[in-house]
């Protein structure tokens, strides 16, 4: 009887780490981190903007519920955005520890994230690894001389200003940004026929169904735009104050040549 006490107890030592991901961002963070965990994925985890979808392939999906949380019984929860404060409670009174990834203005944010969710996975050789990436990516988007301006653009006419993971990536490619005002904001159509940018940065485009409508697809925007783009960015790097915000910095400056 002591012996089988002994195996059952080392067997529920053996056990992988129970993780689930409560948004397409906290997938990044886990698949990276923890890949040969058990892991439960959010719905969109293979979704075209995901920078790992490839990874999340085959993996068990679970909506961001309280209902799928206690079936799936978490050790560990990982969110950026997933989560209402009422699941996040009861899930931490029932045991799981609660990380969150935190926005990140910059890139030493973005450092702060992955330590400390590498951490909370137990996994710092991984996140140093991830780090190591995305400061050889930054290394390798760093030019030689300023690029001049660009302003950022979505589908749907969004651009980024001063204070956001964009502002920093524009800036590792050697950009000024060209944002009218910090933060995130709505640029207008006839702003850009009456004063367009000197290059345009474009996000998301490569969804074609995403905002097919919005003021970034107008023939006025697509016109100014012709001769004036410097990159195309997939939002694969750009959903998720991550470390691939580096590859972002790093297409921008490749495709720029």
């Amino acid at each position: 009887m002591a012996a089988a006490v002994i195996v059952s107890a080392g067997a529920a030592e053996a056990r992988p780490l129970k993780i689930m991901a409560l948004d397409q961002c906290a997938d990044q963070y886990v698949l990276a981190l923890a890949p040969d965990a058990d892991l439960a994925l959010s719905p969109r985890a293979d979704d075209p903007d995901a920078w790992l979808r490839a990874e999340a392939k085959g993996r068990l999906r679970m909506r961001p519920t309280l209902e799928a949380a206690v079936r799936f019984q978490p050790d560990v929860v990982v969110r950026y955005w997933g989560g209402e404060p009422r699941l996040l409670a009861a899930l931490e009174r029932r045991g799981a520890r609660v990380l969150t990834i935190a926005d990140a203005a910059d890139f030493d944010g973005v450092r702060d994230n992955v330590r400390a969710v590498a951490e909370g996975l137990d996994q710092p050789e991984r996140g140093a690894r991830l780090l190591a990436h995305m400061d050889r990516r930054l290394a390798s988007a760093r030019p030689m001389r300023a690029r001049g301006s660009a302003l950022y653009l979505t589908t749907g006419g969004f651009t980024a200003g001063t204070g956001t993971l964009i502002d920093a990536v524009l800036r590792a490619a050697g950009y000024a940004n060209a944002a009218p005002s910090p933060g995130f904001g709505a640029v207008s159509v006839e702003r850009i026929a009456l004063v367009p940018p000197a290059r345009f940065v474009l996000g998301f485009f490569e969804q074609v169904r995403a905002d097919w409508r919005g003021a970034g697809r107008h023939p006025v925007v697509r016109r100014a735009a012709r001769w004036r783009t410097a990159a195309r960015l997939p939002g694969a790097v750009l959903a998720c104050p991550a470390w691939f915000a580096a590859d972002a910095a790093a297409m921008l400056a490749e495709q720029d040549r």
